[in-house]
């Protein structure tokens, strides 16, 4: 049984690629959505596929690393407020991580459901709630403007999310070979 804390050697190395390919396409891969500093990003469907094959940590740190240091780079600084809700949104879906078997092969639609359930409720709580409340606190940004942010964002991410890391688990649990199906000739 899969341990939703647990954090082996394969973990790290998958939050070393995760946060490396995240800070990539957070950067680079990326399309605007017509509202100031809001954008689709590809990057929280790799973040969604790594949290939910390796755990909740895992999806912190990969999100949390990945859009630190994406913004240190473009912009001079993290915005904190929007680095800790990346990472809340990942960790969250990360808590879908137990209940999956995609790297025994098992990857159904109740699968996917589950998932897209998840990652949903994930954005809906990281962009609705956590993101535009800490642009209050820290950086006394005007509600308005950061609850219309909060709420695209919520929305694209859950797209990115839910097609990327749908089709990545699909994809990925059709290369493992499920429990039972080897047969001695």
């Amino acid at each position: 049984m899969k341990k939703l804390f647990e954090f082996k050697t394969r973990t790290i190395v998958a939050t070393g690629i995760g946060a490396a390919l995240f800070t990539l396409l957070f950067m680079y891969v990326k399309v605007p959505t017509g509202i100031p500093e809001t954008d689709v990003q590809t990057a929280y469907g790799i973040g969604a596929f790594f949290a939910a094959m390796f755990g909740p940590i895992a999806g912190f740190l990969i999100a949390f690393i990945g859009h630190a240091i994406s913004d240190a780079v473009q912009y001079g600084s993290p915005w904190w407020s929007w680095v800790i809700a990346s990472g809340v949104s990942c960790f969250l879906v990360g808590l879908v991580y137990p209940k999956l078997k995609v790297d025994e092969g098992q990857f159904k639609v109740k699968d996917a459901i589950v998932f897209n359930v998840c990652q949903i409720i994930a954005n809906v709580i990281a962009w609705i709630v956590v993101a535009p409340v800490l642009d209050i606190v820290i950086y006394k940004e005007p509600s308005n403007l950061v609850f219309t942010q909060g709420a695209v964002a919520a929305l694209w991410n859950a797209v990115s999310m839910g097609v990327i890391g749908t089709i990545l688990l699909l994809l990925y649990s059709k290369t493992r070979s499920g429990k039972g199906t080897l047969s001695k000739e």
